[in-house]
């Protein structure tokens, strides 16, 4: 394994003197994926310069030369955003989606690049269109839809619509699992894919028409966020497509949803599939020689988290897969190839950081490809020669890269807050690990306040991740930013517990039949153990706080401990039980906590923080998004109830405009606001 040298943006040499405020960092401008054109010249991304006001906000595709020969420019002016950017195989065309001036809904645009004038709008659906993909040949789009079923096309999908909004009545009807997802209801269109001819006067072509596949009663694509997807991809010759899809989604109440690839012809028909079983395959790519199509897998092993492993089919003939590099204990993120199809290139936690990796092809070991000691790269991307990501860490908002493999580092390619960033008083974020009392090494971050002086005594504030299958890492994160949370001046303690992400497969499903007793007591030694290592941290001042599952542990701390002078727990569940009957997910409840509700095993009496109500002594601030189906707003009310019932000191704050998420920018900045707040009443 090559030990790789690592270099951050050349930031100028400014003495670092503005404060650490919410409009600082919420004001920094967002920049995103990049999508390097086939010849390796031109770079493309998104940047969006936020506001307060969404109105005001601005969403625009940049270009810059690939050799950083030259600043980004703007390349679209318009007030709507733009995403799912991806070249032509000429070099020569953009195509995205966006919902401009007269859209009903987000349509596919295409942009010639090296010509001046506007985008040209490519489809016009119902339902809008997203995830455009190129033929091979460059003369047409392959695009995903929603679709109401029995719709042949647009205009039958259009005639649907008008019949249901004609009702007089307003209700929705289900007869399967799952009826709501994060933040909205299922609703009746499902995902489509479509394919359309570049030429004037061509209309969308629905792929799946009258197919048995789309009108299995549990299709569906792969549930991300916001919306069903439906990952896809052209094969060489351009005459059939290959996705990724499922046929359970109707079992999700008693079972595993698994994806399966399928390959189905450019002019529509009857999808095959490629792949059957336990395990789950998505997003399939095409190696640059045509000779391999690869996919990532997980298998089916009764456990709610599996590696992301990547593996190889070949082509014409897709026969078994092969995973490439077995022995890889890091979950795979992106799927990138060299120019001479003999590397594949990946993105995957680590210990805290995310880091590039290369695996031979054919099969073999994976190498560590690009280190970093310090933040992460995320959204790699290769066009001809070029290897290009987005880099970021808890002290530089990501900005766009061209990484150089052989020489171990990075090149920036843009600069839209390095300024900006080198001026504010913060200091990068520092690491160490103890080994806990079950026996495991324990990864933890710190976060030094503005003005950190060393001879000082600071309050320690733990802030607990969620997933729980995710992990503290040293990157710029908005929603629970360390360094705003440190800024009245705390230290911020970041713990990977048990179920953590980035320390092997074993490691990330230890959790499973102990949700919260371990992970919890992990939490409490780290403070321990911070405490005892620094000397600057005030043991009579601790305090934590969480959301999602971090709101979840932090009702637990709340069950099991007294340490702490006060807790915060945003959209956290306080009843395993009503959360199972409630949220928009169960059957990995059941799994994670070793069978039914009904059956009452050890873990639902147990590990319940309800069911410790007797023990709840510590102040708590209580926020949550009316809109969270995730964990709905029952949880928050429940524990309301009991702070209320047993006179715990104690605040609540809903968000009616919220889902699982404060994402709103004075929501936001009212939040930390109230947080601030909170802890200062405490650990004054």
């Amino acid at each position: 394994m090559r030990a790789a040298a690592f270099i951050l943006l050349a930031l100028p040499l400014v003495h670092a003197a503005d404060p650490v405020t919410h409009r600082a960092i919420w004001l920094m401008k967002r920049v995103g994926a990049p999508a390097v054109s086939p010849n390796g010249k031109w770079v493309v991304f998104p940047v969006l310069e936020p506001a307060y006001d969404e109105r005001d906000q601005v969403s625009d595709l940049w270009i810059v030369p690939a050799d950083g020969s030259a600043p980004a420019r703007r390349l679209t002016h318009t007030k709507a955003g733009e995403s799912g950017v991806v070249w032509s195989p000429d070099s020569s065309s953009i195509a995205f989606t966006s919902r401009r001036e007269g859209d009903e809904a987000s349509q596919v645009y295409v942009l010639h690049v090296s010509q001046p004038g506007e985008a040209r709008r490519i489809t016009n659906l119902l339902h809008g269109a997203s995830a455009p993909r190129w033929r091979p040949d460059g003369g047409a789009l392959l695009f995903t839809s929603t679709v109401y079923p029995g719709a042949a096309d647009d205009e039958a999908n259009r005639a649907i619509a008008g019949e249901r909004k004609a009702r007089k009545h307003k209700a929705r009807v289900y007869e399967s699992f799952p009826v709501r997802h994060w933040d909205h209801w299922i609703d009746e269109p499902r995902v489509h894919l479509l394919v359309q001819e570049l030429a004037e006067g061509s209309k969308a072509r629905d792929l799946f028409a009258g197919s048995k596949l789309a009108a299995a009663p549990g299709f569906g694509g792969v549930m991300g966020s916001t919306s069903d997807e439906l990952p896809a991809v052209w094969t060489p010759d351009g005459q059939s497509v290959i996705f990724a899809a499922t046929t359970g989604r109707d079992t999700a109440a008693f079972a595993e949803v698994r994806t399966h690839l399928y390959q189905v012809s450019a002019n529509g028909g009857e999808p095959a599939a490629i792949t059957a079983g336990s395990d789950s395959f998505t997003n399939p790519v095409f190696r640059p020689d045509g000779k391999a199509f690869y996919a990532l897998a997980e298998a089916g092993t009764g456990k709610n988290y599996n590696l992301a492993r990547i593996v190889r089919f070949s082509w014409p003939q897709a026969g078994r897969p092969q995973v490439i590099a077995p022995a890889f204990d890091r979950s795979a993120d992106t799927i990138a190839f060299s120019p001479d199809s003999k590397t594949v290139y990946t993105t995957a936690e680590d210990a805290g950081h995310v880091k590039v990796y290369s695996l031979p092809a054919e099969g073999g070991a994976a190498t560590l490809a690009l280190d970093a000691p310090r933040g992460q790269y995320t959204n790699l991307a290769i066009g001809g020669a070029v290897m290009a990501a987005t880099f970021d860490s808890a002290v530089q908002p990501p900005e766009v890269v061209r990484i150089d493999i052989a020489a171990g580092r990075h090149q920036a390619l843009t600069r839209f807050n390095a300024d900006a960033a080198a001026r504010i008083d913060w200091k990068p974020l520092e690491e160490f690990w103890f080994t806990s009392k079950g026996g495991r090494r324990i990864h933890n971050l710190i976060a030094l306040p503005p003005g950190f002086d060393p001879s000082r005594k600071y309050p320690l504030i733990s802030i607990i991740h969620g997933g729980p299958h995710t992990m503290h890492k040293d990157y710029f994160f908005l929603r629970w930013n360390p360094h705003l949370l440190a800024a009245p001046g705390y230290v911020i303690l970041m713990t990977n517990y048990t179920g953590s992400t980035g320390f092997g497969e074993a490691f990330a499903q230890a959790i499973q039949g102990d949700p919260l007793r371990t992970p919890g007591a992990e939490i409490d030694q780290a403070a321990d153990e911070a405490v005892k290592r620094y000397p600057y941290i005030d043991a009579t001042r601790l305090a934590a706080g969480g959301a999602s599952y971090g709101g979840h542990l932090a009702n637990w701390l709340q069950a099991s401990t007294t340490r702490y002078k006060c807790l915060l727990s945003h959209a956290g569940l306080i009843n395993l039980e009503s959360q199972w009957g409630t949220s928009d997910t169960i059957y990995s409840r059941e799994v994670s906590n070793g069978g039914p509700v009904w059956e009452q095993g050890p873990v639902w009496r147990e590990q319940n923080p309800i069911r410790h109500a007797a023990r709840f002594r510590t102040p708590m601030m209580l926020t949550v998004g009316e809109n969270d189906f995730r964990v709905p707003l029952n949880q928050t009310l429940e524990n309301w109830s009991v702070l209320q019932r047993l006179k715990i000191p104690r605040q609540l704050i809903v968000f009616p405009d919220a889902n699982h998420w404060i994402l709103k920018g004075e929501d936001n900045r009212f939040f930390y606001g109230e947080v601030h707040a909170w802890f200062a009443r405490w650990l004054r």
